[in-house]
């Protein structure tokens, strides 16, 4: 792929809680592969890119919220790369632009907005196609780029990173199902995979699971999405998150985002509690990014060389 990709450490959280239970829990820092196309965006872009490269395409086109991850990788991977890129925006324009939209300007993404209600029918060939007599031709990626590149992307990462780390179990958040997917297709049952939603009402995200994993499904069943971290539902955070945050920053210099990693994080502290994972065990949490540049991970890439 034409963009670069940094080797990430591993830290480990030394918490008294856990030598007590005789638990080791591991994070895996995704976050720090790429200064702006971080975690599971680099993975899931990668082959989106080598597509795109490969029909000779100049431009990519994709989706997403005022404040969207994607949207904010995207813009910097095709700038990276050397592509134009459309954002097709959810909402009315609000100036002035927020820090994601404003990046995302910088880097030369055009950005167009759609009202909500158009914005359900992003996926449907009329829409589609009315995008294409706008902007012309385009390679698109999905809302929160999952297809089956992106999965593909996942599943190469799995294979070649997290298979080669010694644990029992691999906890990741779970948005669409695409990056999990791909994990579980990489480790091929070697570990258990656990996925916290950040989703209210995620139970559909098994069904979502299944479909990419495909003919796999039937032999492929060390995993499980856990529904009871979401704080409320997507982007919906409380004080008692907030807080947690702030703990791991101040004991751990872990940054989390509030959407994702900080869920699963503080779902995997709340089930070592009630004893789901036994003595001996050793977890490792996949820090997914999110954190688009705002808090100091640099700081700690220094104190965790690769």
């Amino acid at each position: 792929m034409s963009i670069n990709y940094l080797k990430t450490p591993i830290q480990e959280i030394n918490d008294p809680l856990f030598e007590e239970l005789g638990i080791r829990l591991l994070i895996k820092r995704e976050d720090l592969n790429h200064p702006e196309i971080s975690g599971n965006k680099w993975w899931k872009l990668k082959y989106n890119i080598e597509e795109a490269l490969h029909v000779n395409s100049h431009t990519l086109l994709t989706f997403g919220g005022a404040y969207s991850n994607h949207i904010f990788a995207t813009a910097a991977a095709a700038h990276e790369a050397g592509f134009k890129s459309i954002g097709i925006i959810r909402g009315e324009e609000t100036l002035p632009l927020n820090a994601t939209l404003s990046f995302a300007k910088r880097k030369g993404m055009r950005l167009h907005y759609v009202s909500r209600e158009d914005y359900r029918h992003k996926s449907e060939e009329i829409f589609i196609e009315n995008l294409k007599s706008h902007f012309g031709e385009f390679y698109m990626i999905p809302e929160g780029g999952t297809n089956e590149l992106a999965v593909k992307g996942c599943e190469e990462f799995s294979k070649k990173v997290l298979c080669e780390i010694d644990c029992d179990c691999v906890c990741l958040p779970v948005g669409t199902g695409g990056t999990i997917a791909g994990i579980i297709k990489g480790l091929k049952g070697k570990k258990e995979v656990i996925g916290f939603s950040a989703l209210k009402g995620g139970t559909f995200l098994e069904e979502e699971v299944k479909n990419f994993l495909k003919s796999h499904a039937s032999h492929l069943k060390n995993w499980k999405i856990n529904l009871d971290y979401h704080f409320g539902g997507y982007s919906k955070r409380t004080q008692e998150l907030e807080n947690f945050i702030s703990r791991q920053w101040k004991d751990h210099e872990l940054p989390l985002d509030e959407v994702y990693t900080s869920k699963m994080i503080f779902g995997i502290y709340d089930l070592i509690v009630k004893g789901d994972f036994s003595r001996g065990t050793t977890i490792l949490a996949l820090h997914t990014g999110g954190l688009q540049g705002r808090i100091n991970s640099k700081s700690v890439a220094k104190k965790f060389p690769s």
